[in-house]
């Protein structure tokens, strides 16, 4: 009689507490993009609507960062299908703490920074217990009209937009070593995808390094007038970079092509009009 030997099952790929991990990494990313991406927006309102003085009063600058986040987070978990009532509950998690501390600062007895800096602190034990309740939930991604899929198929153009936005508004002249930060962008890229085994793409970033390089020297070394147009000029010959290698799909990941083209043309543009002006 033949004895049948038990195969211990291998473990589940997806554990509840590697879930729950990564659901808190993804808002954790999603609050700081929040941040990141509309405070120039805020910024920029503030300075044509007058308003610059009230968003630097702590109590505000904590309400208006909240909302930064609540954004970035609830985007997030609409895009990856949580249900209203859980991303309902995150936002709350985010203005919760605010509102409880604004007590003790509107009596004196916390400043603006310990404000600020509590309301974070709180910030972070919410999320989790609002993660925690909601960590048997499996999120499916809603069905999308393909206007809305083009759309968010195109999420490096609207980064680059929005991180550029108030550049229109108040326009930078960067230095010549930026143009630097171009090539270097590709090399990093083609490490991290590992595209090096092709000995055209390594002569070919290699060219471009030394090509932007150059053109960084030549605008440290002219004139105040020269430089400032080179330095443009290299940001706006990058961006036709970005586009032959978003087209051949080479080095770097489409993604970063787009987003790196778009940032570059509104870079190099709004140079231009601060040269101008």
């Amino acid at each position: 009689m033949s004895e049948t030997l038990a195969v211990p099952s291998s473990p589940p790929t997806d554990r509840p507490g590697r879930r729950l991990l990564r659901h808190l990494i993804g808002m954790t990313v999603a609050m700081v993009a929040g941040m990141v991406l509309l405070d120039p927006l805020w910024r920029t309102a503030g300075t044509l609507l007058d308003f610059s003085a009230l968003l630097a009063r702590p109590e505000v600058a904590a309400l208006v960062m909240a909302t930064d986040m609540s954004i970035g987070m609830a985007v997030w978990m609409w895009h990856r299908g949580h249900p209203a009532r859980a991303t309902a509950e995150m936002v709350a998690a985010m203005y919760l703490p605010y509102l409880l501390l604004l007590v003790p600062f509107v009596t004196g007895l916390l400043d603006g920074d310990a404000l600020l800096l509590g309301g974070h602190l709180l910030m972070v034990p919410a999320m989790v217990v609002v993660a925690v309740r909601h960590r048997h939930a499996h999120p499916a991604p809603p069905p999308r009209h393909r206007v809305v899929a083009a759309l968010v198929d195109r999420w490096p153009t609207w980064l680059a937009l929005l991180m550029t936005v108030d550049n229109w508004f108040a326009p930078v002249l960067l230095p010549p070593v930026s143009l630097l930060v171009l090539p270097l962008g590709f090399l990093v890229a083609g490490t991290v995808r590992r595209s090096w085994r092709d000995r055209g793409a390594v002569a070919s970033q290699l060219a471009g390094l030394l090509g932007w390089s150059a053109l960084a020297t030549l605008a440290v070394v002219a004139d105040d007038g020269p430089a400032r147009w080179l330095v443009a000029g290299g940001w706006l010959a990058h961006a036709a970079w970005d586009a032959v290698h978003h087209r051949r799909d080479r080095v770097a990941p489409r993604g970063y092509t787009e987003f790196c083209g778009v940032l570059d043309v509104a870079v190099g543009l709004t140079m231009v009009v601060a040269i101008l002006a």
